[in-house]
């Protein structure tokens, strides 16, 4: 039985701001930095499982979906603060 279609809707989520809002402010950072802050956002946040995207996209309320990407900026921007105050000791990401 194959299980590679489902995944958490959040990472797509979280992986978008990533993208378009946090890498270019911080150009600086190696890809390690992205992945921390990624992985420790995530913890942050709740899971909500999907298998396609398709589905969630359809069922999704736009204000749901608002809310959603609220809670990902703030938990994406605290993971920022604190990889860069916690993580990088002992230049980790140089």
């Amino acid at each position: 039985m194959d299980f590679t279609s489902i995944h958490n809707f959040y990472e797509h989520l979280v992986i978008d701001y990533l993208q378009a809002e946090i890498i270019p402010s911080y150009e600086d950072q190696p890809t390690d930095f992205f992945l921390d802050v990624a992985c420790y956002a995530l913890s942050k946040l709740p899971s909500r499982y999907m298998r396609h995207e398709i589905d969630m996209a359809f069922y999704l309320e736009s204000e749901e979906r608002a809310q959603m990407m609220g809670e990902v900026k703030k938990h994406v921007d605290d993971a920022v603060e604190y990889i860069i105050k916690n993580f990088n000791k002992n230049e980790r990401y140089e």
